[in-house]
C-alpha cells in the first residue's frame, strides 16, 4: 500500500490546534504501519519553512520520529517540495532519510505509472503566479535571503510572507478547477495511468478514460489523504480512530 498526505501547513496555528493537527496524523500513519510500501508527502507539509546551514525550524518532532523510524525500517518516505516549504537544506535527507523532491516525479507501484507533484507549478499558468514560483525557488535569492537575515528574523519574514501571499484559507476558488484541467491534459498527453496533487485544498477523484486524476484536498483542515494499493486509487478521511472511504465527496 502507498499512500499520499498534503498540506498539513504545520506552524501555522496555534500550539495547541498544531498539536492535536500533528496527533492525528502520526496516529493515522500508526494506522497503515503494517501495510504500507511507500509513503508520499505531497507538498506544504510546514505553513512556512526555511532551513539555515546549522538550524532548522523547531518543532513537531513526533511527526519527524515517525518518518525516520520508517527510513531506518526500509520503508521510503518521499517529499514533493510545495509552495509554502520549497526551502529545505539536508535536514530531511540526511537525518530523517527522507528523499526530497523540488517539482514533480512519475513513479510506477503496482503497474500503476503516476504523475505526483504538488501541484503549484501546474497551478502557477499566469506570468505573475510563476514569477513568483521561479523567485522564491532559484538558489541566488534563496542563498542572499539566509546569508544576510538572522535565523528568527528570516524565518518570521518567510512565514509572513506566505501567510500573505499563499493563505491556505483563501485559495483561488479557480484552483481546482485549474489544477483538474492541467491534470487531464497530463493524462491525454502523457503514458501516465495517474496524477496525484495536493494544493487545491479539495478533495477530488476523476475516473476517466485516459486515467484518475485524485488531489488529497488537505489535512490541516479536512483529515483526508489517498491510498493506492492492489484495487487502485481511493481517497480516504481520518475520523480520528480509523480511515474510511469518502468516494462520494469526490469531485466530478
Amino acid at each position: 500500500m502507498v499512500l499520499f498526505v498534503s498540506d498539513m501547513h504545520f506552524g501555522r496555528g496555534a500550539r495547541s490546534a498544531e498539536r492535536t493537527k500533528e496527533a492525528a496524523l502520526v496516529e493515522c500513519l500508526k494506522a497503515h504501519a503494517s501495510d504500507i510500501d511507500h509513503l508520499y508527502l505531497l507538498g506544504d507539509v510546514f505553513d512556512g519553512y526555511i532551513e539555515y546551514r546549522h538550524l532548522v525550524p523547531k518543532g513537531f518532532v513526533r511527526f519527524q520520529g515517525l518518518l525516520a523510524r520508517w527510513t531506518d525500517r526500509g520503508i521510503p518516505v518521499t517529499y514533493l517540495l510545495g509552495n509554502h516549504d520549497p526551502w529545505h537544506q539536508d535536514h530531511f535527507s540526511e537525518e530523517l532519510g527522507v528523499t526530497l523532491i523540488p517539482d514533480s516525479i512519475e513513479a510506477t507501484h503496482f503497474g500503476r505509472r503516476l504523475h505526483l507533484a504538488h501541484g503549484d507549478g501546474l497551478a502557477a499558468t499566469d506570468p505573475p503566479r510563476s514569477w513568483v514560483r521561479a523567485l522564491l525557488r532559484h538558489p541566488v535569492p534563496v542563498r542572499l535571503y539566509r546569508s544576510l537575515l538572522p535565523a528568527d528574523i528570516g524565518l518570521g519574514l518567510a512565514r509572513w510572507v506566505s501567510r500573505r501571499l499563499h493563505d491556505p484559507d483563501e485559495t483561488d476558488a479557480a484552483t481546482p478547477a485549474r489544477l483538474r484541467t492541467q491534470a487531464h491534459r497530463l493524462l491525454r498527453h502523457e503514458a501516465l495511468d495517474g496524477v496525484v496533487l495536493g494544493h487545491g485544498h479539495e478533495p477530488a477523484l476523476d475516473r476517466g478514460p485516459d486515467g484518475v486524476y485524485l488531489n488529497t484536498g488537505n489535512w490541516y483542515e479536512r483529515r483526508t489523504f489517498a491510498r493506492l494499493d492492489e484495487a487502485g486509487l481511493r481517497l480516504q478521511h481520518w475520523n480520528g480512530t480509523r480511515a474510511q472511504g469518502i468516494e462520494a465527496r469526490s469531485g466530478h
